[in-house]
């Protein structure tokens, strides 16, 4: 007999410090194991969601998408508000969308994708801010949002990114293509904005720590190119911290009609991208 299978998408939100990254752990801590376990209670069903992007422990996001396969029958509303009643207070499903299917064409959350777009927040402030404690990078020394602008240029466009690519990275290839690099300062809080076709393991976090380098002085903007052309990791800078990295969008085909409205990345503290 067959099943009415329904392919459904929900657009998450979250704060990632509580949890050990989105793909699922054998402890059951990760994102993806409270999503599940919130989907079961609201159902009655073990359901599997599939992600567009995972995040690693302490990166957060304004807006995931996941999707999930299912015979159960809800409106779309409860969808939203019956798996919010079942998930913890960092945890919250923003929307849902039921999927249509064109002929043999079916959405998939990670491979629908065509583009990514990550924020990441530094506070730069002689003294740390407990109130932004995991939620924003901090570095107390000067930094010179020009010249990280100057280096972030140099990003955009097709490059090998081995530079920043982690070394337990599984992607088949480090070529990736930069649509945007962007480094702005609002106040005392920088935000680098960044979207690509897709990133690679630690990338983000790994060209902040570089872009940093360049922005207190320790090298001119031009290094980011060598960084690019030399592709050695071990001479480009650490792996930034977790705290203030957020994947902020996913961007897919009109025709798939997620209700993906444009809305100001951190309201709370003023900050529009």
């Amino acid at each position: 007999m067959e099943t009415d299978l329904k392919r459904i998408a929900l657009g998450i939100e979250y704060d990632g410090s509580p949890w050990k990254g989105w793909q699922t752990q054998p402890s059951r801590d990760a994102i993806q194991d409270i999503l599940e376990q919130a989907l079961r209670k609201f159902t009655g069903q073990a359901i599997h969601v599939q992600c567009a992007g995972r995040t690693d422990a302490g990166v957060h996001a304004l807006e995931q998408v996941v999707h999930l396969d299912t015979d159960v029958h809800r409106e779309t509303v409860s969808w939203v508000r019956g798996l919010n009643a079942n998930l913890p207070p960092s945890i919250a499903v923003r929307w849902a969308h039921p999927l249509p299917q064109f002929g043999d064409e079916q959405f998939h959350a990670r491979y629908s994708a065509t583009g990514r777009t990550y924020h990441y927040l530094i506070y730069n402030n002689p003294v740390r801010s407990p109130l932004l404690r995991q939620r924003a990078g901090w570095v107390f020394r000067p930094l010179d949002e020009v010249r990280m602008q100057d280096a972030a240029r140099l990003l955009t466009g097709t490059h090998d990114f081995s530079a920043f690519r982690a070394a337990q990275c599984q992607a088949k290839t480090p070529v990736r293509e930069l649509h945007e690099a962007q480094v702005t300062r609002q106040g005392d809080m920088l935000v680098f904005t960044v979207r690509a076709n897709a990133f690679l393991h630690h990338m983000v976090r790994n060209i902040v720590g570089s872009l940093i380098y360049v922005g207190n002085g320790s090298h001119p903007p031009e290094w980011i190119a060598e960084l690019l052309d030399g592709g050695d990791r071990h001479q480009a800078a650490p792996t930034f911290s977790p705290d203030g990295l957020y994947l902020a969008r996913v961007d897919y085909d009109a025709k798939w009609q997620l209700p993906q409205a444009a809305r100001s990345a951190f309201p709370q503290l003023g900050i529009h991208p």
